[in-house]
């Protein structure tokens, strides 16, 4: 039995370097839980010339990929660089050399999981990914094993830190978006190009693993209804309070009679559900389970510390593996195939603004058209506009098809009397 496993770690930034600061600060811990010693042998690196804090021995850097991949020694690959093509072949070469793999790539997961996983098959080697969808919170594991034996029927969450503070911050102080997400970016929690982050296309990288995980089905990055949260206003946001709602951008995936639906789109939640009240950069995952009940998981959705505790959880868990020889055995192959639902299959409710002609018959006109399509209505407000001559609608309508209010909204676009349909948006988190 293995006395020390050694690691080769690629990418030394704030997660990695949060790595090897707990596999140094906690190694008693660590070496008690798992019976033998970890040792980080090798680094790969940009610049081996940088100084780094917790690098006691520079000799362990390396520019080269091959001194990880190829190297006898190493039992397993911690990939915590990012990237894509190069890092897929990185992984790729270190699984056909049978080490394990320990990864926070969400990207990489997200579109090339699957082969990833089919290749570790055929070598009898590991793959874990936890820290890829939500930084430091265990909702992977805790769809895997804490709540194996249920049946889940629905996952939501605020799984974007980014996106969750920028409207933290213009619901709580009314700013607008251009300015909340300058200081997001001058604060270091949005990146000087912001278009994964709030075009939702990050969410909806892990809203896929989570499907995948929750519903034992393959559901591509490509299947997944993403919109982002730049078209918001601070209007928007006004008038979802004033019916009694709070608006974040909510990663939604569930299942019904055997078929999935998976979005990420803004998304107005009642004040008083437990994901209306998740401020700022944190994150938090809401599961339906037919036997348990709602559960929620809640924490740091991303930083150093919060995302490598994730990353060496997964490491001990790939050791236990190795020392118990069963390495390669805890991927599930998929139980069902892909089935996904289309726009009449999808329910829901929804918060549409429109801004129309203040005369009469214009809001009769309006109701009409949904009406025409069997839409009906739990609240209607109808604001006048005291400096021009239009007035706003705003409705919340009951639950009804994707395809309904898509229809609707094509239809409201082209009477004369509607200036413009200003948002619609889903409306979740309540019967």
């Amino acid at each position: 039995m293995k006395q020390k496993v050694q690691i080769g770690l690629c990418g030394l930034g704030t997660v990695g370097s949060g790595v090897v600061q707990i596999l140094q600060d906690h190694q008693e811990q660590i070496r008690y839980k798992l019976g033998c010693e970890v040792e980080v042998a090798k680094v790969l690196v940009k610049n081996k010339e940088k100084k780094r804090e917790y690098i006691k021995d520079d000799s362990i850097l390396t520019t080269e990929a091959a001194d990880i991949t190829d190297n006898p020694e190493i039992d397993i690959v911690v990939e915590v660089m990012g990237g894509m093509e190069d890092t897929y072949q990185l992984l790729e070469r270190s699984i056909r050399n049978r080490k394990h793999i320990v990864t926070a790539n969400k990207d990489l997961m997200a579109e090339q999981g699957e082969k990833l996983f089919a290749l570790s098959q055929e070598y009898d080697t590991d793959i874990y990914y936890e820290a890829s969808v939500a930084g430091g919170i265990p909702i992977l594991r805790s769809l895997s094993d804490g709540l194996a034996s249920d049946k889940i029927e629905k996952v939501m969450g605020i799984v974007n830190g980014t996106t969750n503070f920028i409207l933290t911050k213009m619901t709580d102080e009314n700013l607008s978006f251009e300015t909340v997400l300058k200081e997001a970016q001058e604060l270091g929690f949005a990146e000087a190009d912001p278009t994964s982050d709030v075009e939702g296309l990050d969410a909806a990288r892990k809203m896929t693993l989570l499907a995948n995980l929750a519903f034992k089905m393959p559901v591509a990055y490509s299947d997944v209804q993403v919109a982002g949260i730049t078209s918001i206003s601070k209007e928007d946001i006004e008038f979802a309070g004033k019916l009694g709602y709070i608006v974040k951008l909510i990663g939604i995936a569930a299942i019904d009679e055997g078929k999935v639906e998976v979005s990420v789109e803004p998304t107005l939640l009642p004040e008083a559900h437990p994901l209306a009240q998740v401020k700022n950069e944190f994150n938090a995952v809401y599961v339906y389970g037919h036997a348990v009940g709602e559960t929620m998981f809640y924490g740091p959705g991303a930083g150093g510390l919060p995302t490598a505790t994730a990353v060496v959880s997964d490491l001990m868990e790939v050791i236990k593996n190795i020392r118990l020889g069963v390495s390669g055995k805890a991927y599930v192959q998929p139980q069902y195939k892909t089935a996904l639902k289309d726009n009449t299959e999808k329910h829901a409710k929804y918060f549409i603004r429109v801004e129309a002609e203040d005369q009469t018959g214009a809001f009769h006109a309006v109701t009409n058209v949904f009406a025409g399509q069997n839409v009906s209505f739990a609240k209607i407000l109808q604001l006048p506009h005291s400096k021009s001559k239009t007035a706003e609608v705003v409705m919340v309508t009951h639950k009804h098809s994707k395809q309904q209010i898509e229809n609707s909204i094509q239809q409201l676009e082209q009477l004369s009397v509607v200036k413009r349909v200003i948002s619609c948006y889903r409306v979740d988190g309540e019967d």
